[in-house]
């Protein structure tokens, strides 16, 4: 099975060079792909390949060919040595890089335009695009939630770590109203403890154990009720916030949302949201939580593209691999456009891009995504 998958991939390479030297002579729009072919990452490059190649197949355009090298990962020398051969066969254009770390050395080919899957920085950076699903369009999705469900004191948490200045950053020039910030500890230990701080569990434990007091010594058949209701909670008093929004991923998002439950925060009154969870099916398995929102690209359409990808491949997908495929799609659009592509200006597109993941805007040289909210809902996602 390995021996013909090595076959297969190199089949499309060979496809797409001897297209590439066939109509040399035409006009046609070259794109470069910057991807790890070789080495510790070569499956997400061989993925970012296929779904290039799902992407030309819908186009069916001959005109549009592919040019793809290794550009290893975290390797300077082995990125540079990549543009400069996709240069050298006249592309000026190249989907990558994946890292957003690369950027640096990348920009000193100014006469190159990059459409980047990265999503640190949705707005247009010298000759870089990047087309993430960024944490900016998340936020403001959900804000917009947020205010359409009537909430108006949202706590918006995230962990202390490497990325935490980022978020703040972000946060800051996004200027959300009726929200404060709450950083918590990546330790499960350590971050139980910092929840009971900000739910104020003592204190509304506290409350409850002294209303109970108030019915203990009773006889009468009013206060044996009242002692059966308070015996049914766990506290006594509400807490200071009616959503949150939380920054995390994975068992550390388990484990937020587990103490917010252990905390008893109610529900019912309280919105869960957090950020796009690529539709991971073991949050189903966080059974603590009845609803829980968040923004993420289309649900249909990533099916859909899964699917196809499966059927043809006979192997699923990396998830940033629909974000190539986007690319692919909007430097075809800007062509067809354009006629030409021939400075990152000829993507500050009026009119908003549909693609698979969602809809583009390009306004200000800011790239911004419209996503839809979707809920958990017992072993399923709705959208919302």
């Amino acid at each position: 099975m390995k021996k013909n998958f090595i076959i297969f991939l190199s089949y499309i390479i060979i496809f797409f060079n001897s297209n590439l030297l066939s109509n040399e002579n035409k006009q046609i729009l070259k794109i470069g792909l910057l991807a790890p072919l070789s080495g510790e990452y070569k499956e997400l490059g061989n993925s970012l390949l296929y779904s290039l190649q799902l992407a030309l197949d819908e186009i069916d355009d001959k005109s549009v060919f592919i040019i793809p090298r290794d550009s290893g990962f975290n390797n300077k020398e082995k990125i540079e040595d990549a543009i400069r051969d996709i240069r050298s066969q006249g592309a000026n254009i190249i989907i990558g890089p994946i890292n957003y770390e690369d950027f640096k050395n990348v920009k000193k080919f100014s006469d190159i335009i990059f459409i980047s899957p990265s999503n640190i920085n949705p707005e247009f950076n010298d000759n870089i695009i990047s087309i993430g699903i960024s944490l900016e369009s998340q936020l403001l999705a959900l804000s917009k939630f947020v205010k359409k469900q009537k909430k108006t004191k949202t706590v918006i948490m995230f962990p202390k770590n490497q990325y935490s200045k980022l978020i703040e950053t972000k946060l800051k020039k996004l200027n959300l109203q009726n929200s404060k910030v709450f950083k918590y500890s990546s330790n499960p230990e350590v971050l139980t403890g910092e929840i009971e701080i900000l739910t104020n569990y003592s204190q509304r434990k506290k409350n409850l154990d002294m209303r109970k007091k108030m019915y203990e010594d009773k006889e009468d058949e009013q206060s044996i009720k009242q002692l059966e209701k308070l015996n049914q909670l766990y506290t006594l008093g509400e807490v200071n916030f009616d959503s949150v929004i939380i920054i995390d991923f994975g068992n550390n998002l388990k484990s937020v949302l587990t103490s917010l439950v252990y905390t008893d925060v109610n529900q019912d009154k309280v919105l869960f949201t957090t950020v796009n969870q690529w539709f991971d099916e073991s949050i189903f398995y966080e059974n603590t939580i009845r609803n829980l929102y968040y923004p993420s690209v289309n649900y249909k359409e990533f099916k859909k593209y899964n699917q196809t990808y499966f059927k043809k491949f006979k192997k699923y997908p990396n998830e940033i691999t629909i974000l190539t495929y986007d690319a692919l799609g909007l430097i075809y659009y800007a062509w067809k456009t354009n006629g030409e592509i021939n400075s990152i200006n000829d993507f500050s597109f009026k009119n908003k891009i549909k693609g698979k993941i969602g809809t583009f805007s390009f306004k200000d040289k800011k790239v911004t995504q419209e996503l839809a909210i979707y809920k958990t809902d017992i072993d399923k996602f709705i959208k919302f």
